[in-house]
């Protein structure tokens, strides 16, 4: 008779650190039962860094532990937690439709959380139905690929169970298909974390969560008297760097209320997210966001008045002297990493001098002005870039063609700058200057038209090769 071989999702180092604090932080939950399980995605990637080899871990393994829920290692934690909300708060949030599976200690000691979106309801529902739909699913997996590969510290998605319910959704036609998946972050403790206990005065629970929150993402300085002052400084510097990110990466989080915000400065929880196709500063992703409070321009300003929102619930254990002194610093982190970032996608080291600082700008206003294509510029400047742009600055971009004179006149300016900037350098520096192109800048970006004409051949034919093909390209 065979024996059985463990579930390898089910005998990792599951470390119940957060579940250790009590239930002041948690409601204990159940998982709803599905009428169907269908595996859609699942990272091999991510089962290397735990430990895994892929080989060893079917696609059942994944059915059982994360669609069906069968015997899960750790008790279902609902988090609770408030936020921000558009401006306003609101005291009335927690997991609605997803809960904390289990936190996972990999053999560096890191500690990563699985969280689930879609897995039914919990305390916190507030009247929905906990679920998740397959083109939500899609998208987030799109997204947090997308982002990772761009170098933007982001969660990512472990796997993408189609459930087989049918829901109904005032935005998209309905009925539509049904998912669950499982997030994959270092922590899921979020700004609205600390806000909810806040909200109740408090100040035990703050301090305890803060403890736990340097002890596992912030060890470096634990046992400075500190600490508490340097957490929260280099929260900033994180948040400050992760939105130079995004703006580098043409991405609109669309939803960047202090619930969405983490605690280890990560980027998650992709709702009606888009990348722009146009470098638009008013662009807004969410069709419900009237006034362009979460517009691609605003993201800086915005993570910025998250975290001097977050000042309230700390305040109970850090000055306010130390709070101001940390945030003053938001702004030049912000910049010097956007500038970074511009210059590293277009193939420059990233040192800040006066000549880049010009090239930065004139990079930003013609593409401003002349409204080509974001993500294509850079993937063109990418596959066309040769030594040969160092002999004449007319073989610069040849590719794009622009007709109005205001952008055309921005154009030579910008191809004469770059071709200055190439003169400088000594040939030898030609290969340099592709790698951080290729690094910097993928041939594809998955804008709302191709994430739409994926969801076309899955809904109308389930045919699943485009999306599968856009992964891989992600990938490459």
């Amino acid at each position: 008779m065979a024996i059985a071989t463990p579930n390898p999702l089910l005998t990792l180092n599951y470390d119940p650190a957060l579940e250790r604090l009590g239930d002041d932080y948690y409601d204990i939950v159940a998982a709803a039962e599905f009428p169907a399980h269908i595996l859609r995605f699942r990272n091999d990637d991510l089962l290397r860094i735990l430990g895994l080899d892929p080989q060893t871990v079917s696609d059942e393994d994944f059915i059982n532990a994360f669609g069906k829920f069968q015997t899960p290692p750790r008790p279902l934690l609902a988090l609770r937690y408030h936020g921000y909300q558009f401006g306003s708060y609101n005291p009335g949030l927690g997991d609605g439709r997803g809960f904390l599976y289990g936190q996972v200690r990999t053999a560096d000691r890191e500690l990563y959380d699985f969280g689930t979106k879609g897995s039914g309801t919990t305390p916190y529902s507030r009247g929905g139905d906990g679920r998740l739909t397959l083109k939500g699913g899609i998208r987030e997996v799109l997204a947090a690929e997308s982002l990772h590969r761009m170098g933007v510290r982001t969660s990512r998605c472990l796997s993408l169970i189609e459930t087989g319910d049918q829901l109904w959704r005032g935005d998209e036609p309905s009925p539509t298909r049904a998912s669950v998946m499982i997030r994959m972050q270092r922590s899921h403790i979020r700004f609205g974390t600390f806000e909810r206990l806040h909200h109740y005065n408090r100040k035990d629970l703050i301090a305890i969560l803060l403890d736990h929150a340097i002890e596992q993402y912030y060890p470096h300085v634990s046992s400075n008297p500190d600490r508490y002052s340097l957490f929260y400084a280099e929260l900033v510097q994180r948040v400050a760097e992760l939105a130079a990110q995004w703006m580098a990466a043409g991405f609109c989080h669309a939803v960047l209320n202090t619930d969405n915000m983490s605690i280890t400065g990560e980027s998650f929880d992709y709702g009606p997210f888009a990348f722009i196709p146009t470098f638009d500063p008013a662009f807004t992703a969410a069709y419900f966001d009237y006034y362009g409070r979460y517009s691609y321009a605003n993201q800086p300003e915005i993570c910025r008045w998250n975290l001097e929102m977050l000042q309230a619930p700390l305040g109970h254990v850090i000055s306010q002297a130390d709070l101001d002194a940390g945030l003053s610093k938001f702004g030049d982190h912000y910049r010097q990493t956007y500038h970074q970032r511009i210059l590293n996608k277009l193939g420059l080291p990233g040192d800040i001098t006066p000549e880049t600082t010009e090239l930065f700008k004139t990079t930003l206003q013609f593409l401003q002005k002349s409204q080509v294509s974001y993500p294509g510029f850079f993937a063109e400047m990418t596959q066309e870039f040769c030594s040969g742009w160092r002999e004449d600055a007319a073989t610069i971009l040849t590719s794009i063609q622009i007709k109005d004179d205001a952008s055309n006149t921005l154009f030579s300016q910008w191809k004469v700058q770059y071709f200055n900037w190439l003169l400088s350098l000594p040939e030898t520096e030609m290969s340099a200057i592709k790698a951080r192109l290729q690094q910097n800048n993928p041939a594809t970006v998955p804008i709302r038209s191709e994430i739409e004409a994926v969801w076309e051949k899955i809904t109308d034919e389930d045919d699943w090769s485009s999306f599968y093909n856009l992964c891989d390209q992600l990938k490459r």
